[in-house]
């Protein structure tokens, strides 16, 4: 019997002759991070810490200052507001205010990774950190007395939270959610 081309021989079309066995196909990598009962636990615990965040958050930046309504202004051009921090004589306020900012931000980098695999990436976390730091920035300026937008803010948070998952994020997330290294020949298993 001629085999067909492009089809499998059956065991009927097999020939009689010893031939060697095709190797057994590799499996897929099995997971070495933590079993599905604690990655839920940690996964919890990120998204309980994330929420705790939040409520810090909006404490921080949405509550009113009315003492500070003349000092206010809105500020739309990158590095203003960093330079007139930096030139200020006391260095202790020119700290508060820019690590303060970096600060805020760090949670994002080290949380997001944690409650969702697929926020991993430098470029997931800064835009995720970008579109939240703008809703409370545009939040602060348009409806908090005493507060204004700020797009240095958005900036310095941005930093802040790229240092965090530069630091411990990415391999907090990874140590969770391990990746599977499929190969592209493998099958996949349905």
């Amino acid at each position: 019997m001629t085999p067909r081309i492009g089809w499998r021989r059956t065991t009927a079309e097999q020939p009689e002759q010893a031939t060697p066995q095709a190797p057994a196909e590799k499996a897929e990598a099995p997971r070495t991070g933590p079993g599905p009962v604690m990655r839920v636990l940690v996964t919890v615990l990120a998204l309980a810490a994330m929420v705790a965040f939040g409520v810090v958050l909006a404490r921080l930046t949405l509550q009113p200052s009315p003492a500070s309504e003349v000092l206010t202004h809105t500020n739309l051009r990158p590095g203003d507001s960093i330079r007139a921090y930096l030139s200020q004589p006391a260095f202790r306020d020119t700290v508060k205010q820019l690590g303060g900012n970096v600060l805020l931000g760090v949670p994002f980098g080290l949380l997001l990774p944690v409650v969702s695999p697929r926020t991993r990436g430098f470029v997931r976390i800064a835009l995720l950190t970008v579109v939240t730091m703008l809703l409370v920035e545009l939040v602060q300026g348009a409806l908090i007395t005493g507060r204004a937008f700020d797009i240095d803010d958005v900036l310095l948070n941005t930093g802040g939270a790229l240092l965090g998952y530069a630091l411990v994020g990415r391999r907090l997330g990874r140590a969770v959610h391990p990746r599977r290294r499929r190969r592209w020949w493998a099958p996949r298993r349905t």
